[in-house]
């Protein structure tokens, strides 16, 4: 099954961007590396999501929040829960802020300057966005999508250079991202004891990789002129590629798992305003919502885990017990 519904996702893709382009009329064929990779991307992201869906846990909460985000009661007692999340959730990650105001401040510079680069690359590989010189020689130019002739702007201006240079903006910001969390995975001691090369430190590069050759494509064209330019326009399509295919089996496949999450804040909330929180068993503090307690124990009943009563215990109260029968127990064989 994963692999059907990857092959059907890949097929769909490669059909999108013959119908987008209008047969491929406006499909640039120097960027057909960067169209190829979207296909295999296209096919692993949907294959590992497939695999991942097939979990108990996975599946239970992701149906049961997709449920709740497009749920009419939770909007009508929840009206704002649904933006709230979606914006503070997912687009600000405000989250974040708890674990430190740089590290929050890093991950904006790299999402909105990934989404920037995402919302630029991926329609010109697939010939839906592409521009047009009104005249032989410039300035003006124009944008057509899906085909369809749009807006014109003067390339001199400053819209004009906003637009030829997104992706060099993208650039920096991820490029200023990156540099933080390199700075915080060799100078933190917290990071630098779990990090691991290949899910840790290999996407930053990726990530500094395709914002240099970027960059210096750039570059080439300003100050060199255009000298290296094929060697570094090639050098940037197998950063690129290797980074998107490299996305289903590392670290930035959670960028593709977080939407789900929003849909699970909504359930969380929805399930707290109907049914009231559930009370820790030891120390009768609040631990979740009684739906969220309830679901999890019937998760890892069905994992035959054999311990779903731990479920109704609040962290702080596992650690005393775990410590109390290591005293009881282990401790006691040394005496």
């Amino acid at each position: 099954m994963p692999s059907v519904a990857g092959g059907i996702a890949a097929v769909a893709v490669a059909l999108a961007i013959y119908a987008g382009s209008r047969g491929l009329r406006y499909f640039d064929a120097a960027l057909v590396g960067y169209a190829t990779a979207t296909v295999f991307l296209a096919f692993g992201v949907t294959y590992r999501y497939a695999v991942w869906v097939s979990a108990p846990a996975a599946r239970r909460y992701l149906l049961r929040g997709w449920q709740a985000f497009f749920s009419w009661r939770n909007f009508r007692s929840l009206p704002t829960a649904v933006p709230r999340s979606v914006l503070g959730y997912l687009g600000f990650q405000t989250f974040l802020r708890a674990r430190g105001r740089g590290r929050w401040i890093a991950h904006q510079l790299v999402f909105w300057g990934v989404v920037l680069a995402t919302l630029i690359t991926f329609p010109l590989t697939f010939g839906w966005l592409a521009f047009f010189s009104d005249t032989a020689s410039g300035p003006g130019y124009t944008i057509y999508v899906l085909g369809f002739r749009t807006v014109s702007f003067d390339a001199l201006s400053l819209v004009g250079w906003m637009v030829f240079h997104g992706l060099d903006i993208a650039a920096v910001l991820v490029l200023a991202g990156c540099g933080w969390f390199l700075w915080r995975r060799f100078r933190h001691r917290e990071a630098t004891t779990g990090q691991r090369f290949g899910y840790d430190f290999f996407p930053l590069i990726g990530l500094v990789a395709i914002s240099v050759t970027g960059l210096l494509l750039t570059f080439s064209s300003w100050l060199l002129e255009g000298r290296s330019y094929d060697f570094l326009a090639i050098a940037h399509m197998a950063t690129v590629v290797l980074t998107l295919v490299f996305i289903p089996f590392g670290k930035f496949f959670h960028v593709i798992q977080r939407p789900a999450s929003v849909g699970v804040e909504i359930y969380k909330r929805a399930a707290l305003e109907r049914d009231g929180v559930f009370p820790c068993r030891r120390c009768g503090e609040p631990l979740e919502a009684k739906a969220f307690v309830s679901d999890l124990k019937q998760t890892m009943d069905e994992l035959e885990l054999g311990f779903s009563e731990w479920a109704e215990t609040c962290p702080r109260c596992k650690r005393v017990l775990r410590g109390q029968a290591y005293l009881d127990t282990v401790k006691r064989g040394f005496r």
